[in-house]
This record gives C-alpha cells, sequence and structure tokens, in this order.
C-alpha cells in the first residue's frame, strides 16, 4: 500500500445513527441565490466540502459578503446583483458549481474568467454555453467550450429552451440567466430532473410557473425579477447518504440510520432502485424542512437480488450508479444499468472506472457505450473477492464506492488519490470508523 491510498478491510457489522453532511446541490444554489439576493441569507447544514467551499469564494469574488459563522452555519450578504470579479473564477472540481455560476454570471454587464482544477478544465461546457449564447451572452475559451474562459454577460433576451437531454446544471443555468432577461426565459423538460432551483427560487421571493404537459415539463421564469434573502435550512444529502447505507446493506449484522436526509422524489432513484433488490431500507420521521421532503433512512443487511434500473429513472439518481454498481456486486444475478452516458463526462469516466474496479476485485462486468452491467456474486455463496488497488482518477464517488465494497469483501481493497473525497463527503472515513469500518491509510 502507498502513503497515498486509504484500505478498507471486512471487520464487524455495521451500526449506529449518523447524519449524513448537508446536500450539495442545495448548498450551491443557497450561496449563489444569497448573491444574487438584496439582504442578508442565513444558512444551516451547509456542506463544507471543497466543491461548495469553492461556489462560496466566488459569489465573494462577485461582490456578496460571505461569512461562516460556525459548523455549516453560513451568512451571505447580497447586493441585488453581481459585480465584476478582479480576478479569475476558480471552480476547482465543481462542474455544479461553474456551470450554474456562468448562468447567474450571463445576467448582468460583466466580463468573468473561469476556471478549474484539471479535471474540471477537460469537462465540456457546450450544454450550457449553448442556450447562454442563445440568449445573447458572450464568451472566448478553448474548443469545445472547455475552461478556462471568458463570459461577457448582460443584455440578454427571452429564451424558450428545450433541454436536448435530462439536465439539472443546464436548466438552472438558463434559468437563473433568464433573471435578467428582457423577457425571462423558459426551460422544457423531456423528463423532470432535480427541482432545487425552481424551490428555492420560490423561496427567495421569485414568480415561477411550472406545468406539466404531455410533451413534458414547462418552467416558466418572469424577467427582470429582484430575489430578497431568505433563511435556508439544507437537508442531508441523498448521494452521501447512500454510501453508508450501502455499507450496511451489504455487510452482514449491520444496521444504520442515516438521519435527516433530503427525501425529495427527484432525488430518491437510487432508494427505489435498492428496494427493487430487495433491500431492507425504511424511513422514519418523514417531514417537511424548508420546502423539502426529508426523514431518517435505515438501511439492515439484506439479500440482495439484481434488477434492470429503467433508463427513465437515471436523472433522479445519476450521482449513485456507482455505488449501485457496487451493491450489484453482492446481489444474486445481473443488475442492468442503462442510459447512464452522461457518466462518461463527469469528473471522470464513471462507467469505465467502475466497471474496471469491480473487474479487479473479482466481480463479472460489462462495459457499453451509455451502460454497464454487474453480475453479482450472492448466487455462488460467496462475497465479492476484492483484493485489489483501484484507480480513481481522483474520483471521490468512484473511492467511496470502492471502500464501500472493500467493508465487506473477502479482501482489503485500496484506492489510489482518496484526497478529493473531501469535494462532496468530508469527514466521511472517520464517520465510517465510528459505525464500525475499518478503513486505514
Amino acid at each position: 500500500m502507498t502513503a497515498a491510498g486509504l484500505t478498507a478491510r471486512r471487520a464487524g457489522p455495521l451500526r449506529g445513527r449518523i447524519r449524513a453532511p448537508g446536500d450539495k446541490s442545495i448548498s450551491h444554489r443557497a450561496l449563489i441565490l444569497g448573491a444574487l439576493a438584496q439582504g442578508v441569507t442565513e444558512i444551516e447544514g451547509l456542506l463544507e466540502g471543497e466543491d461548495v467551499l469553492r461556489t462560496a469564494q466566488a459569489m465573494a469574488s462577485f461582490g456578496a459578503k460571505v461569512e461562516r459563522l460556525g459548523d455549516g452555519r453560513w451568512k451571505i450578504e447580497g447586493r441585488g446583483g453581481l459585480e465584476e470579479p478582479g480576478d479569475v473564477v476558480d471552480c476547482g472540481n465543481s462542474g455544479t458549481g461553474a456551470r450554474l455560476i456562468m448562468g447567474a454570471a450571463a445576467g448582468y454587464e460583466l466580463a468573468a474568467t473561469f476556471t478549474g482544477d484539471m479535471s474540471l478544465r477537460g469537462r465540456p461546457m457546450r450544454r450550457v454555453l449553448n442556450p447562454l449564447s442563445e440568449m445573447g451572452t458572450r464568451w472566448a475559451g478553448r474548443s469545445g467550450g472547455r475552461l478556462p474562459l471568458t463570459l461577457q454577460g448582460g443584455a440578454l433576451k427571452h429564451l424558450s429552451y428545450r433541454l436536448p437531454e435530462p439536465s439539472a446544471q443546464v436548466k438552472s443555468a438558463v434559468l437563473l440567466a433568464g433573471l435578467n432577461a428582457d423577457g425571462g426565459a423558459q426551460v422544457i423538460e423531456p423528463e423532470p430532473t432535480r427541482d432545487h432551483t425552481e424551490r428555492m427560487l420560490r423561496a427567495f421571493g421569485a414568480r415561477i410557473e411550472v406545468e406539466d404537459r404531455p410533451d413534458g415539463r414547462y418552467i416558466t421564469l418572469p424577467g427582470g425579477q429582484v430575489l430578497t434573502a431568505a433563511k435556508v435550512r439544507v437537508p442531508g444529502d441523498p448521494s452521501s447518504a447512500a454510501f453508508p447505507l450501502v455499507a450496511a446493506l451489504v455487510t452482514p449484522g449491520s444496521e444504520v440510520t442515516v438521519e435527516g436526509v433530503l427525501l425529495n422524489t427527484l432525488r430518491t432513484g437510487l432508494f427505489t432502485t435498492l428496494r427493487e433488490m430487495g433491500a431492507d431500507l425504511t424511513v422514519s420521521n418523514a417531514r417537511e424542512e424548508g420546502g423539502e421532503q426529508v426523514g431518517d433512512v435505515t438501511a439492515r443487511h439484506s439479500a440482495l437480488r439484481g434488477v434492470v434500473v429503467p433508463p427513465e429513472r437515471a436523472p433522479s439518481m445519476i450521482d449513485e450508479y456507482p455505488i449501485l454498481a457496487a451493491a450489484a456486486a453482492f446481489a444474486e444475478g445481473p443488475t442492468a444499468m442503462r442510459g447512464i452516458g452522461e457518466l462518461r463526462v463527469k469528473e471522470s469516466d464513471r462507467i469505465a472506472l467502475m466497471a474496471a474496479g469491480l473487474a479487479a476485485c473479482g466481480a463479472q462486468v460489462e462495459e457499453e457505450p451509455e451502460g454497464l452491467i454487474v453480475v453479482g456474486a450472492a448466487r455462488a455463496n460467496h462475497a465479492v473477492a476484492g483484493g485489489a488497488r483501484v484507480t480513481t482518477r481522483g474520483d471521490h464517488r468512484i473511492a467511496m464506492s470502492h471502500l464501500v465494497l472493500g467493508l465487506a469483501a473477502d479482501a482489503p481493497v485500496e484506492v489510489d488519490e482518496p484526497g478529493m473525497i473531501a469535494t462532496s463527503f468530508p469527514g466521511f472515513v472517520e464517520l465510517m470508523r465510528g459505525l464500525g469500518g475499518e478503513i486505514e491509510a
């Protein structure tokens, strides 16, 4: 084992009650809308991972006063708009932050240069830049619209935009730009995607209409709106909760409860899929907080079986396919995941890396251009072999998924480059150790 890696090995059952980090999607949006709004926005439960902290720094560079008050508690003093930043806006590894901030900045008479780390600079921005360009935004950068690039905003016109493929990030960027466009903006979704932007815009006083029609969901935002500061409580991230919950499902004798998890139906596709696989997964203390449904989710060790995941479910669980693939390795029979080509242009090619990692750990895997099939080991009455060092390309979800696999595999599993776990789940290793997991550097 190298000093840079982390190794997970089978130990006793996992048990305990924990709270997942704040939802990353909502955390990004709370900071951005707080900066756009007039007045002081107070946030509780903000995810303090590296991706979100980059967004906080970016909002400060656009003229908002951003202050950390304590653990997960932040205050954003907005001026009702954005100012031109005095330096390059570095979004680190965060594609969500970069795309949403571009949309927000496009509505103002300013020039802003965006960059990121090596991974983000290799990821496509055309999906956002195309509709923003139709609204009147000008930009200059590398071929394919990759970072670094400079965006010139202001003087935007109305756009009615039908998403060519489901993307909450593109939808959000167009809506944020539409706040200051002449005539606002409309987005038509062929399939509903996570609706945190719509919900939070309402919480900040915006008028927004959502109508389901036979040909899609129509989201209409009138232009010329000024947002008003609000109080935001960020629920637990279901994408992060997935790791300890799946670890409990595949580790004999385990029972783990994650408190305060976001249960927005546009984000719970993984929970639906796990139940279809036979998972003992229950929700208690369901309630509403800040306009979102939340609850406490308990997972108990379960005998899982392979399923076919409907492709149309992908938008509600796009970040959870890596951990689902790890769970599928312990199921009986094949689990087919298709319609997930977007995973090839995330922080890494997640289809390729999960296929390679699982295969190295002894699982039977078939990689498709836009899909992945994992044949579980349960019918052979043994656990996944493990015993591999997995390449993660610095992708936090690839690293955590294989560490979870290692907690229940026959032999230890090591991941390289685990430092990026902090982008979405600071304290992951300590939390899993607290439940009884054995993860060591």
